[in-house]
């Protein structure tokens, strides 16, 4: 499906942490689910993709998501779907994207809410159904708590070859796969100073074991993959936070960088502390990402093959754009540098 000459697409621009969400209605996509719409979107929509997150109208850590009819099912229907998208394809998982929809669906009045307490949104992802719970302050949204698809580990101890010497990845579902890569006793730390080298290494694990059967998804083909590694390192808590710290540059698609903790990520994390022996349910878990911004997650429940994970965090819209596309303009749908 190509972009008209007349074609105006209105966008409402989130961050999350730091990391952006593009917010956009494209009208109906085919499918009776949202994962089925994710996979219409790839062929009929990757020139709109390409238009919103290329450059001069985005760059290339841009984020997305497509407002989608939620899934009818046997759990009943939800209140908004997304189709997830970024500078590589359209992803299955996003806890940022999520917080900052379940905040849109409100500030939009799509969801009535108090002006204080809390209002539950349920969205549905390509990877499942997640329950939301929003606080709400003086008639806005002060913060988002999702509650994730099960979260399990699927490989442990796989050695790795970098450029900054051999690492340890474990491999860990949290709506996506991703390794989780320690990089404390490693010459870089989880700082903006170093996301240089954090990309390479990033690109270098995912390059090893994007083949590994543990990246295989045992329901549904189409959430399989490698989707990104996690580099993490413990932190001193600060004083008014109890519980585990940690702070973590994930890099997924192919290079690009999360300036939140990455919800996803941090419900993979959550599975492979609690298989540790570092997280029970309900200890409080407090994630960094490289912009600064902190998640706060838990253990809700056990399962027999992992836990069901939650994240809080809050989402801020900083911009409303109209993009159109100059039938003239020599740059089309834009270009990408990285």
């Amino acid at each position: 499906m190509v972009i008209g000459p007349n074609e105006a697409i209105v966008a409402d621009d989130y961050h999350t942490a730091g990391e952006p969400f593009r917010i956009v209605d494209l009208g109906p996509m085919k499918g009776n689910t949202v994962l089925d719409r994710r996979s219409w979107a790839m062929t009929n929509l990757d020139d709109h993709r390409r238009f919103l997150i290329h450059e001069p109208r985005g760059h290339a850590d841009m984020y997305g998501g497509m407002v989608v009819p939620p899934d009818n099912s046997e759990l009943g229907t939800g209140d908004v779907g997304v189709v997830f998208f970024h500078k590589d394809g359209f992803s299955t998982a996003c806890g940022h994207g999520t917080i900052a929809i379940a905040t849109w669906a409100i500030d939009t009045g799509r969801i009535p809410a108090p002006d204080d307490g809390e209002v539950t949104v349920i969205v549905d992802v390509p990877s499942g159904r997640l329950p939301t719970v929003a606080h709400m302050v003086d008639g806005r949204v002060t913060s988002v708590r999702f509650t994730n698809v099960e979260a399990f580990v699927s490989a442990r101890e796989l050695m790795v070859d970098t450029s900054l010497g051999p690492v340890t990845a474990h491999i860990s579902f949290g709506g996506a796969f991703y390794a989780s890569v320690a990089v404390d006793d490693l010459p870089v730390s989880c700082r903006p100073n170093d996301v240089d080298h954090l990309i390479t290494l990033g690109r270098e694990v995912k390059t090893v074991l994007s083949g590994h059967p543990s990246v295989v998804h045992p329901s549904d083909d189409r959430l399989s993959g490698l989707y990104g590694t996690i580099l993490h390192e413990d932190v001193q808590s600060p004083p008014e936070e109890a519980g585990l710290y940690q702070r973590n540059v994930t890099i997924f698609a192919d290079g690009q960088v999360d300036r939140s903790p990455c919800g996803s990520g941090t419900c993979a994390r959550l599975a492979l502390l609690h298989d540790d022996g570092r997280l029970d349910v309900g200890d409080p878990f407090h994630h960094e990402g490289v912009a600064g911004g902190t998640f706060e997650a838990r253990i809700e429940a056990v399962t027999d093959m992992g836990i069901i994970p939650s994240v809080k965090g809050s989402s801020h819209r900083h911009a409303t754009t109209t993009f159109t596309l100059d039938p003239h303009d020599p740059v089309g749908l834009g270009f990408l540098f990285r």
